[in-house]
């Protein structure tokens, strides 16, 4: 395709899984990318994540569902367990979707391999974030690339583009600056930190799921590192998120003091763990994603935290679905206003039945999932066991079938 004119240039703020797809697939429309991410290198870690539903098929059309699949975490199931570590109940693992999925991969993991194999000419700027956003009413003439938005990073560097795509998680700074207040932040209650221990002989290659009174969890899943990743989960009114590293790990330590099974050794883990990440489950609600020539993608739209699930899978599906209907703008030239609102409304018209799918929790979830006294611990066990018992089972399994559809993927035009 030829043109006199330079082809529409998109800056994507964050570079994990949405920010990745974004860039991805809208260079495959023909689009110049600048990827801005904040860290300043690749960041590695993390915890496991799935691709379910239809981002199996985006993943598909990206190339890489053989190289995701080879990144297994070894995980072959998930258990509940007891204090002495004997099982309450086995979750359903039957199926690509099942509790613990067939692309069950670490976040690090996945999004090393989406970014290995970017197509080429994509800009990646690592150690530098969005400081200012001027979207301007016409074409500026000074900008001899005819973006109609400047975007001015911490660094100074001065990016003129036809879109900004802000893909930088859920609290990310930009969207709550250009957004303002149409951010609906839903506090979940709920507190996780997250690290990566030992493995010791004991550990097997289930995820081993625990709960104890006082609203607690404990979580061991294998890697395929050689390490375990650990997870204490928490309902909690207060947000130990917003303490600093040390005294979040002291509030959890004394919250987890007599919680039994595995907890001191996470806690003794938690200690000298190098990736510890503590977390305020909080999700994010927005009557629209767009604004002008903004757009948001992944948790900085539409967190569905891990009680909902499915969170990395819609991150995928939104670049994909993103770029779709962009490229029905077209690359030969700058985006057009009334082109680009058209876009931007379908891609939102596309997702949002997707989002809120997740993001409907059944009512009473937190109390049934984090019990705090022991009558309705009991009764949790109970239920667990009556929800895999054969009449429930093929019920119980729909419940992690999340980013799932029965309409296919926006078509996507790509360039000869």
């Amino acid at each position: 395709m030829t043109s006199s004119h330079a082809a529409s240039h998109a800056v994507i703020s964050g570079a994990s899984i949405a920010g990745l797809s974004a860039a991805h697939w809208l260079r495959r429309i023909g689009w110049e990318v600048t990827l801005l991410e904040r860290a300043p290198a690749f960041r590695d870690g993390g915890q496991n994540v799935d691709v379910r539903g239809v981002a199996r098929e985006v993943l598909d059309r990206m190339g890489l569902f053989d190289a995701v699949k080879a990144l297994n975490t070894t995980e072959t199931g998930t258990v509940l367990v007891d204090g002495r570590g004997g099982t309450i109940a086995e979750l359903p693992s039957n199926g690509p979707d099942g509790a613990t999925a067939e692309l069950e991969v670490l976040r690090g993991d996945f999004a090393r391999a989406i970014l290995d194999h970017l197509p080429p000419g994509i800009e990646i700027v690592y150690g530098d974030t969005v400081a200012d956003v001027d979207e301007h009413d016409e074409r500026d003439e000074r900008d001899e690339r005819g973006g109609a938005i400047t975007v001015t990073t911490a660094s100074g560097r001065v990016l003129h583009a036809d879109l900004l795509v802000v893909a930088e998680g859920v609290r990310s700074a930009t969207r709550d600056r250009l957004f303002g207040g149409t951010v609906n932040r839903r506090d979940l209650g709920i507190n996780m930190v997250f690290g990566t221990i030992p493995r010791t002989p004991g550990d097997d290659d289930r995820w081993r799921w625990y709960n104890t009174v006082g609203g607690r969890q404990v979580h061991l899943r294998p890697d395929n590192h050689g390490t375990t990743r650990a997870i204490l989960a928490h309902a909690h009114d207060e947000d130990f998120s917003a303490l600093d590293h040390d005294e979040a790990l002291a509030r959890i330590r004394a919250c987890y003091a007599d919680a039994g099974w595995e907890a001191p050794r996470v806690l003794d883990g938690f200690d000298t763990s190098e990736d510890v990440y503590v977390d305020r489950l909080t999700q994010i609600r927005m009557r629209t994603w767009h604004r002008g020539r903004v757009c948001l993608v992944g948790d900085a739209a539409w967190c569905v935290t891990p009680m909902g699930g499915g969170g990395a899978s819609l991150a995928l599906t939104g670049g994909y679905v993103l770029a779709a209907h962009l490229s029905t703008v077209g690359s030969a030239g700058p985006a057009g206003p009334a082109g680009l609102e058209t876009a931007l409304a379908a891609y939102e018209g596309w997702m949002r039945p997707l989002v809120d799918s997740v993001q409907k929790l059944p009512p009473g979830l937190t109390h049934m999932a984090y019990p705090r006294t022991r009558p309705a611990l009991a009764l949790r066990n109970l239920v667990s066991k009556a929800l895999v018992s054969a009449p429930l089972a093929p019920l119980t399994a729909k419940l992690t079938q999340v980013a799932d559809t029965d309409r296919s993927l926006p078509r996507m035009t790509v360039p000869a």
